[in-house]
């Protein structure tokens, strides 16, 4: 393939708006085709293209019709994936969709079907591994900092769910489901981070707070917005996942916690700090070690994920320019969409979920 990357958009909401933002800052590239089917959603996108005026679209069938691009980044609503990416595959151009990869298991499940046919490259967006402090955590457990994992804790504590064209995003159809929607960024990390597999999952969640008194055609928004999830993992670890989305006030957004049997490492973001405790005698000083990690100031400023969409993309254009590492896979991608749809099962029949009931067949 040739040095330069023609890029195309499907989707040019407000992450599609962030893509472009980021796709902008790497070089030998250009957006050379959009598609949207909301003409205020396009308008977003002319206000982020600097310069570039890239052919527009009213659908993905159009633009890998008619569209001159060798990448898609798919950014349209959830349950609009596997519609998006039919047309798509037939291409065989490069792509990366946003996460989740799909609403439902089935369809994730065909996504990788489709995805393993294909020699271009497939990415699952996954944002939250490239935040630098994040990245830097996991190079560091895996490299035994904090001896044998035995438990892996995070914590997202944030605003509500924006809203967005259509309001899609306020019910489970559309999305999924919070525990898909908003949390297969913690459940890839979870995988990710203890190189295992889940087998059960026990999520304790409701609606308590935000969107109640919201109607749309008469009909109440059913997410969670608020949630415990315990996730057993084959090797033994246990991780867990605390959410709450009525907690815009708080200091740190996301925190992460690795415990081993030598110590235990956190990360905060904001600020992006590690801090580094290993164990000590009972009644010893402690001897916590608090590091700052930088992000660039360009990628910071470009989106809403610190800096993350950015090293993304770096690491997906190095796969289509260079025929590079897949670093998350469609199959990264169905593995977070089954723990999230286990937990959406496990909150709302009060149960514990065994993977092996998602996923027999």
């Amino acid at each position: 393939m040739a040095r330069r990357i023609r890029y195309g958009i499907v989707g040019t909401g407000m992450m599609g708006c962030e893509h472009i933002r980021n796709i902008r800052l790497l070089p030998d590239v250009e957006i050379t085709a959009i598609a949207d089917p909301v003409e205020r959603s396009l308008e977003w996108a002319d206000g982020n293209l600097g310069a570039w005026k890239p052919a527009r679209f009213r659908s993905a069938a159009e633009l890998a019709e008619k569209g001159e691009v060798d990448a898609v980044v798919v950014v349209s609503p959830n349950n609009t994936h596997r519609e998006v990416l039919e047309q798509l595959f037939a291409r065989d151009v490069a792509i990366l969709c946003e996460k989740p990869l799909a609403t439902t298991i089935a369809d994730a499940q065909w996504i990788v079907e489709q995805a393993a046919k294909s020699a271009a490259p497939f990415w699952t967006a996954m944002e939250y591994r490239y935040m630098p402090p994040v990245a830097r955590f996991i190079q560091e457990v895996h490299g035994g900092k904090v001896g044998k994992l035995q438990m892996l804790s995070m914590r997202e504590h944030r605003f509500p769910f924006l809203v967005k064209v259509g309001d899609w995003n306020r019910f489970s159809r559309n999305t999924g489901g919070t525990m898909v929607e908003k949390c297969c960024h913690f459940f890839d990390l979870m995988r990710h981070i203890t190189q295992s597999e889940a087998v059960r999952v026990y999520c304790s969640g409701a609606m308590d707070v935000n969107h109640l008194d919201e109607r749309y055609g008469g009909e109440k928004p059913d997410i969670l917005d608020n949630s415990y999830t315990v996730v057993d993992f084959a090797d033994g670890t246990r991780a867990m996942l605390d959410l709450c989305m009525f907690a815009e006030g708080v200091e740190n957004q996301e925190e992460i916690s690795a415990t081993g049997d030598r110590a235990r490492l956190d990360v905060l973001v904001p600020p992006g700090e590690l801090v580094f405790s290993p164990r000590v005698p009972l009644g010893a000083p402690k001897q916590v070690v608090r590091e700052r990690i930088e992000v660039d100031e360009a990628a910071m400023e470009a989106g809403s994920h610190h800096g993350a969409t950015f090293h993304q993309h770096e690491a997906f254009a190095r796969a289509v320019r260079d025929g590079g590492a897949v670093e998350v896979t469609a199959l990264d991608g169905l593995k977070a969409v089954t723990i999230g749809a286990a937990a959406e099962l496990s909150a709302r029949e009060k149960r514990v979920v065994e993977i092996a009931e998602l996923t027999r067949g």
